[in-house]
């Protein structure tokens, strides 16, 4: 039996050796399949890690917003200390940097910065007297702005 032959070029190399098949330029690059197939392998990675990736940063900010309840209590405490009383609920916390009327044994700004507002945006609420059997009450309605809720919906408070 003979050889079959395929039709295809024969070339000659630059080194003089004589090829067949298609040139390297036409073979160089990925299918279309190839390119599909890694599509859908970072696709399977990313649904792996994404979700696990962000329930990290929701446990970040409410981590972020127990410190910033922890040192505005501290701020509070020292205001307190200063002036044998706790800010009312209607001074809330502006009292920490600005001083109320009439008031020469302010010794403030007790915080270095304006009040911030918690890891979500909303501002801390300041209650005196507390409701959680403590003199004031100082908390972040968490997530979703509202009382009540479940994890980063849950209120932080320094009680």
């Amino acid at each position: 039996m003979g050889a079959v032959l395929i039709n295809m070029p024969v070339r000659q190399g630059q080194d003089g050796a004589i090829t067949r098949g298609r040139r390297a330029r036409d073979s160089a690059g990925f299918t279309l399949l190839e390119l599909l197939v890694v599509m859908v392998i970072i696709g399977l990675l990313a649904g792996f890690v994404a979700p696990r990736y962000f329930s990290q940063v929701g446990k970040s900010q409410v981590k972020a917003a127990k410190a910033q309840v922890d040192a505005l209590d501290k701020a509070i405490e020292q205001f307190r200390l200063d002036m044998n009383r706790l800010p009312t609920t209607e001074e809330g916390l502006a009292a920490l940097n600005a001083a109320p009327a009439n008031e020469p044994n302010w010794a403030g700004p007790y915080l270095k910065k304006d009040v911030p507002h918690d890891p979500w945006g909303h501002p801390y609420v300041y209650l005196a007297p507390g409701t959680h059997n403590n003199d004031f009450d100082l908390m972040s309605y968490g997530k979703d702005g509202q009382p009540g809720g479940s994890g980063e919906n849950t209120d932080i408070g320094n009680w």
